[in-house]
């Protein structure tokens, strides 16, 4: 990817160019094709300095009227974009494979909302773009709202940053079918020491209970530094996984008929202690003020630059139907807490 820093890249063809949104908001970035039908996939081969620029500065690209119908067309366009799209492993949702590294969005109730979140940054490998595409908009609703995730991180008090940089976030995940993911689900695996062996490379402790339920506990950074634009970003799932943020009825259920260790997920600080509730309402309320969104039409392509830009869901109404795909996997130095090349 070019750096952010550079002068920004140009297009190198009329087909397609950067336009501003009527009301003036900056994320995503929007490219529009001059012509409808214009091929996404041989634009962007054509126009990859001006996407990584765009996709680094902006944190997220979303391009326009090009002829993405269905998801062979959307791997084509991932084919242009990476050389490295990703499978989806130690899943934390459920999703649908429908061919070789192409998704169903996330497949919670349309009725609920999917919270703002940086995928897989609870990991130590993530993917640095998460990608989607729109094969049918909902009737209602349905949008995927952004938030860039340095503003995020510049609006919280000084001693709220120091505390997480210090003490990084614990991550407690129980894989209660039914309740949440199954271990099998969330492992692709039906082989508890396959379970045991990726853990252990990836530095999460594992604890069988209760005859065959599976308890993991991780501790991950919840700051890092984008490893092209230099940028200190909120990278983290500290909000999203806490029991709180589900919504009332089904967090309190949750916490009277389990005890807290049992909980199929929850957050704490690094070293095991709650998060605050007054820290995690600043978290929300920063979250909530970076918020930005758009209408989804059919064949949009979005290119969310993850360690910048947290994604969510709106509830919807009607056969919502958008495709994701992942790509260009970043390890985490585990003892610097910071992005090392990617994987």
């Amino acid at each position: 990817m070019t750096q952010a820093n550079d002068a920004p890249a140009q297009a190198q063809d009329g087909q397609a160019a950067p336009q501003a949104w009527e009301d003036g908001r900056p994320l995503p970035a929007l490219v529009r094709a001059a012509a409808p039908g214009t091929d996404l996939a041989t634009w962007i081969r054509a126009n990859r300095p001006l996407v990584d620029d765009l996709a680094v500065r902006a944190g997220a690209v979303l391009f326009r009227d090009f002829a993405v119908t269905d998801s062979a067309g959307f791997r084509t366009v991932m084919d242009a974009l990476s050389d490295r799209v990703l499978e989806y492993g130690e899943r934390s949702s459920p999703r649908t494979e429908v061919s070789d590294g192409i998704y169903t969005s996330t497949e919670y109730p349309a009725d609920q909302h999917i919270l703002l979140h940086n995928e897989q940054s609870y990991t130590d490998n993530w993917p640095m773009r998460i990608v989607f595409c729109c094969e049918r908009p909902a009737e209602r609703g349905g949008r995927t709202p952004l938030a860039d995730s340095r503003r995020v991180l510049a609006a919280l008090r000084p001693e709220t940053v120091e505390k997480f940089e210090r003490l990084g976030v614990q991550y407690v995940r129980n894989y209660i079918p039914g309740i949440s993911l199954s271990w099998q689900e969330a492992f692709q695996t039906e082989d508890p020491e396959q379970v045991a062996a990726y853990c252990a490379k990836a530095g999460i402790a594992v604890e069988w209970v209760d005859g065959g339920q599976l308890r993991t506990r991780q501790t991950r950074p919840a700051i890092h530094t984008h490893p092209v634009s230099g940028e200190r970003t909120w990278f983290n799932h500290a909000v999203f996984f806490h029991i709180t943020s589900l919504p009332e009825e089904i967090s309190t259920g949750l916490r009277e008929a389990l005890d807290e260790e049992d909980l199929p997920y929850n957050t704490y600080y690094g070293d095991g202690t709650p998060i605050e509730d007054e820290t995690l309402a600043e978290l929300r309320a920063a979250f909530t003020a970076e918020t930005t969104g758009f209408d989804w039409e059919r064949g949009d392509v979005l290119v969310v630059e993850n360690m910048i830009t947290a994604h969510a869901r709106e509830p919807f109404e009607g056969a919502r139907r958008i495709l994701a795909a992942m790509s260009d996997p970043v390890r985490a130095d585990a003892d610097a807490g910071e992005e090392g090349a990617a994987a």
